[in-house]
């Protein structure tokens, strides 16, 4: 049985930026909950970062991968580069499903962290981009297959794939 990585917002953790949790209430995460397969992370405060926190974005709409090629930092709305936090948090996000052998993630959509279809453009307005978080470029350049809270049924047809015929 394959064990999954799951934002600890989804799972109902107060760890996001505001203090609050996302908490998705949906069957397929439940029964992976009840089956022992998740594996529960929050990069931000795992990079050493409070909550709450001021909100963060990467800067110029470059998106995670850039953080990665020092082409973008992480900026809070104060200011404060947090870059540094934020890739620490990605490693220790990392270092987590090597050692659990995680091949399959689901993250916050939309986080600075964890968006796997988008994150935010480093303005503050609320303009999306089509690029990823800073924590889910890492793992997708290490194999994992990351998904967001809206794609539960794929993450767990994949899963299935992985453990194989029943």
């Amino acid at each position: 049985m394959h064990r999954v990585l799951v934002s600890a917002c989804l799972l109902g953790h107060a760890v996001r930026y505001d203090g609050t949790d996302k908490k998705r209430d949906d069957d397929i995460l439940q029964r992976w909950v009840d089956d022992g397969r998740v594996v529960a992370v929050c990069p931000e405060v795992a990079g050493g970062l409070s909550v709450p926190r001021p909100p963060a974005e990467i800067e110029s709409g470059a998106g995670g991968g850039a953080v990665w090629f020092r082409g973008a930092r992480v900026i809070a709305n104060t200011g404060q580069d947090v870059t540094a936090e934020f890739v620490h948090g990605a490693e220790h996000a990392l270092t987590r499903a090597q050692e659990y052998g995680i091949r399959v993630a689901v993250l916050k959509e939309g986080s600075p962290s964890c968006g796997s279809s988008y994150s935010y453009d480093g303005t503050f307005s609320k303009t999306r981009v089509p690029l990823p978080g800073v924590t889910t470029a890492l793992l997708r350049q290490h194999g994992l297959q990351v998904f967001s809270e809206t794609e539960l049924d794929a993450a767990d047809a994949c899963l299935r794939a992985l453990d194989g015929p029943s």
